[in-house]
């Protein structure tokens, strides 16, 4: 017996595969992805991987029907981008939360990805270059992966065991994205860099600077508050995102 052929969905990635190597599967810049059936919804039901924090994550693993492609190794927008489509071929494009004490309901078929200028970007490069305004130091970065975000949740969770009193997320963030300060490859430069060197001022202008050029899909929707008023808010990832009936 012939096996079932699931209906199936094309996403644009909002890098449009700029920032993976020439023959990569991303680097077409859209994947296809299947709608998603009870099998799926085990998944997300699993208190397993719910309580490992990888369950979004085995999720779209078993949405992608290219099986070479590791959802590791998409960047963080473009992951965004698939989480998005599959909550749509899910449970439909209507995303119920709520803002102070009123209920909201966006379409999340709307939101569109971040405007970039590619030109300006060499395709099948994850490399970028960037002039600290203050310091006058040259820096160089990558966008992070999944892979990326993995990582640093481990490290970030080892070392929250060592000091809970400080937060070292931005620095150890900074760390995995820089690949080189003045043309210094050496990680422990870098590590030493972010630590001692890197100042506020810069680290807020390059921040800034990431915002801008990073693929991305635009979560702000305009809301209506208890008030009346017009806002625009980011669109919170609940846990009613993927599960819609769950009450939360």
């Amino acid at each position: 017996m012939a096996d079932y052929k699931f209906p199936t969905e094309m996403v644009d990635l909002p890098s449009r595969g700029y920032f993976y190597v020439d023959g990569h599967p991303l680097s077409k810049g859209k994947v296809e992805v299947k709608y998603m059936t009870a099998k799926e919804e085990d998944i997300l039901t699993s208190q397993n991987l719910i309580q490992q924090g990888t369950v979004i994550e085995v999720l779209l693993q078993a949405l992608i029907v290219d099986k070479t492609i590791n959802v590791q190794d998409l960047l963080i927008g473009d992951k965004n981008a698939i989480m998005v489509a599959a909550r749509i071929l899910g449970y439909g494009k209507d995303y119920n939360f709520e803002y102070g004490d009123e209920e909201q309901t966006v379409d999340l078929s709307k939101l569109e990805p971040a405007k970039l200028d590619f030109s300006k970007f060499t395709k099948g490069k994850n490399e970028f270059s960037f002039d600290l305004p203050n310091s006058k130091r040259t820096i160089t970065f990558r966008l992070l992966t999944g892979r990326d975000e993995q990582q640093i949740e481990t490290e970030l969770k080892a070392l929250k065991k060592i000091s809970k009193d400080t937060s070292s997320e931005l620095t150890t963030r900074l760390k995995k994205m820089l690949l080189s300060v003045d043309g210094n490859t050496d990680k422990a430069f870098i590590s030493s860099f972010v630590d001692n060197e890197f100042l506020s001022r810069d680290s807020l202008a390059f921040r800034n600077y990431l915002t801008s050029i990073t693929p991305d899909i635009d979560m702000n929707a305009e809301v209506v508050d208890s008030n009346g008023k017009e806002k625009v808010v980011v669109i919170p990832i609940t846990l009613r995102f993927f599960w819609p009936s769950s009450g939360i």
